[in-house]
């Protein structure tokens, strides 16, 4: 279903919807700081020198488990600030910028509902920098509207038979092909005519201001697994076939919130250096804090799917023939499990890690309290309260 049509999709009457919202009422299932769930001093295994360098056999152990508050709903931590103010600048900006790049054409009053400048103000902490905040809320909303018109949206031109034509054009957007002089100014048009491909220019030029040529690649590298996803998902959407868990697990892995994760830390201000981010062990934590943040988003849209759409408790119910809330459960389950393993090794890594890479850790987590709150509190998935 389209980003912005569950703003105004009716919420589901069913028992799993009334399952869903007893799961999403307790915010009580972890810290807010990540650093209250990590050893306070090294633990035996993290003594002598320190450095992912130099702690390779370390990691091949297991990781302590820290102790973790238990309940019966998931395990994620809440925001770690709430500046509405801040929130409503950065999103008034935005529909501003969604105005002159052409996505979303008379669709205002969703944005407005959706209030992803919200999002972007409770997932950063790290800055109070509208215009930092801003530069991240580009690529997002480029990244959402992807989604939206491409991929769910059939009033705003989504066909899956084409899908993987648009995505291959407007990948050129967010990766300059340099053509002979003859055929440029042939991709140009077809660059300028298409909004997503005119946002995703306009937002990667922002961006830059802010990040890294680096750290612009980085992102840039993760959209291009997101759009590779997109084409996996298309294929079932023209077969009808729902996957098996694993393989939607797998989906999920590539079509996962890594995009707007990945800009934690030219948001607020510091560069995690390229040795520690590109480690196989910072990959496999930062990739399981991604899967465990968009399963959050399946439990949260679960009332408001459609037949069309996919999502975990969908998969689990097909598989495994269980009723509706046992799948809900039962994802719950696996998105708890995902973080309780995020929390153990960035423990380590924290430890063994430069302060760049605690930072970054810590950040992630402060991303994913600021998700769980605006998916608690965004008209995207929750329906207004009626005045009595």
């Amino acid at each position: 279903m389209s980003v912005l049509s569950r703003v105004f999709a009716p919420a589901s009457g069913s028992e799993t919807a009334a399952a869903a919202a007893a799961i999403l009422s307790n915010m009580d299932g972890a810290p807010g700081a990540l650093a209250e769930l990590l050893p306070k001093a090294p633990h035996p295994l993290l003594s002598g020198p320190t450095g992912l360098g130099t702690s390779a056999a370390r990691f091949g152990r297991a990781a302590p488990q820290p102790s973790l508050v238990d309940d019966h709903g998931l395990f994620c931590p809440g925001a770690l600030r709430d500046d509405v103010a801040l929130g409503e600048q950065v999103n008034d900006a935005l529909i501003a910028w969604a105005r002159e790049v052409g996505i979303y054409p008379g669709q205002e009053e969703k944005l407005v509902k959706a209030n992803f400048g919200r999002l972007m103000m409770l997932t950063h902490p790290g800055t109070d920098d509208p215009e930092r905040l801003l530069a991240a809320s580009r690529c997002v909303l480029a990244e959402w509207a992807t989604d939206d018109h491409f991929v769910d949206e059939v009033a705003m031109g989504a066909d899956p038979s084409v899908l993987g034509e648009r995505l291959g054009i407007t990948h050129a957007a967010m990766d300059p092909v340099d053509l002979p002089d003859a055929y440029t100014p042939a991709l140009r048009g077809a660059l300028d005519a298409e909004p997503v491909a005119v946002a995703y220019r306009s937002a990667f030029e922002h961006l830059a201001r802010i990040a890294s040529p680096a750290q612009v690649l980085r992102l840039r590298h993760q959209l291009s697994i997101m759009f590779m996803a997109y084409n996996h998902e298309a294929i079932w959407r023209m077969s009808g076939r729902v996957p098996p868990v694993w393989e939607y697990l797998t989906h999920r892995h590539q079509n996962s919130f890594l995009p707007p994760m990945t800009l934690v830390d030219p948001v607020a201000g510091y560069e995690l250096p390229a040795s520690e981010f590109a480690d196989p062990r910072v990959r496999r934590v930062f990739s399981i804090a991604g899967s465990a943040s968009v399963i959050l988003n399946d439990v949260y849209s679960n009332a408001k799917e459609t037949d069309d759409d996919f999502d975990l408790p969908k998969v689990i119910r097909t598989e495994e023939g269980c009723t509706p809330a046992e799948a809900l459960a039962r994802t719950v389950e696996i998105h708890n499990e995902l973080m309780r393993t995020f929390v153990a090794e960035a423990a380590v890594l924290s430890a063994a890690g430069s302060p760049h890479l605690r930072r970054f850790l810590a950040d992630i987590w402060a991303w994913l309290g600021g998700n769980r709150e605006w998916h608690a509190t965004t008209a995207r998935y929750n329906e207004p309260q009626k005045e009595s």
